[in-house]
């Protein structure tokens, strides 16, 4: 450990993926139970046009990617409640029209090369520098306080959509904030795990946590300490053994929603066998104490 933090680019870049480990899945927790969860995906294609948009107009990569994803989210949820089409083929076409417009507009820019589309698509701490860290800082902050602020709003929003809109919520408001905090967070994380596995980053710790948790708030929490763990672990384990830092992470999270889906097996059984015990053993059919309590209907069957 002391080893991987003599240097400045892994010092920038463990900032950087505890930062991602933390909002990926608070956000996620949102995405998941609204059944969204390919959102980050869709928005992750359409930031990487924003990218290319930076390096073809010489100016900040992520600064781009962050505007285009917030027009692109916006897109994403206009299409979904205005139009005829569905929620999925919107994503599909917020998909194909980002990654088609990412690559084109990458080989246009000057100075840019297949490498450039590489590390974004992947992941690239290497090249994570301090304007970077700031702006994902910026963002983090912006996303924590976002959903910290909305938490109460947010949460009716994602149990029952109807309810929240007959108390009064703001129900388009608040999509818009979920679809735009998305966006952020897809920003925050492309430089560590890239914008093609920033999606399993947001999702697959929420599912971990849902194994074990039953609460939103608690689910909540124990996705963003599992992110935080396979963010740091998985990027140093990646430095000593030289492979790519996000799909090192998005493995690590995978072989621990395994554990949790083992995990939470156990737990449910053993809850299961305490409160058998706890209650005492059902009445069989033979039981005379079961005689009373037989439907009215299969009573009637008997007699005739």
């Amino acid at each position: 450990m002391t080893e991987m933090l003599q240097y400045d680019f892994m010092q920038r870049a463990l900032i950087a993926a505890a930062l991602v480990g933390l909002v990926a899945p608070v956000i996620g927790v949102f995405l998941v139970q609204r059944r969204l969860a390919l959102l980050g995906d869709g928005i992750g294609h359409v930031a990487l046009t924003g990218v290319a948009l930076g390096y073809l107009t010489q100016t900040s990569p992520l600064l781009l990617a962050l505007a285009v994803s917030v027009v692109g989210a916006a897109a994403i949820e206009l299409i979904r409640v205005r139009a005829r089409t569905g929620g999925d083929v919107a994503l599909a076409l917020l998909f194909y029209g980002g990654i088609a417009g990412g690559v084109l507009l990458i080989g246009l820019a000057p100075g840019a090369n297949s490498a450039t589309l590489t590390g974004f698509l992947f992941g690239s701490v290497s090249s994570v520098g301090e304007e970077d860290v700031a702006v994902v800082v910026a963002l983090a902050a912006v996303v924590l306080a976002v959903i910290g602020f909305f938490w109460r709003e947010l949460f009716v929003l994602c149990q029952d959509e109807e309810s929240a809109r007959a108390s009064g919520l703001p129900v388009r408001l608040l999509s818009l904030v979920i679809a735009v905090t998305a966006a952020l967070t897809v920003v925050v994380s492309m430089r560590v795990v890239g914008v093609l596995m920033v999606s399993a980053l947001m999702v697959v710790p929420v599912a971990a946590a849902q194994q074990l948790a039953r609460s939103f708030r608690v689910t909540a929490l124990l996705a963003m300490a599992i992110g935080l763990l396979c963010s740091l672990g998985g990027l140093t384990g990646a430095f000593y053994v030289d492979v790519a830092p996000g799909a090192a992470i998005v493995l690590l999270t995978l072989a621990v929603f395994a554990v949790a889906v083992a995990a939470g097996y156990v737990l449910r059984a053993a809850t299961g066998r305490a409160r058998v015990r706890a209650d005492g053993p059902s009445p069989g059919p033979d039981d005379p104490g079961t005689v009373g309590t037989m439907p009215q209907t299969e009573r009637g069957s008997v007699s005739r």
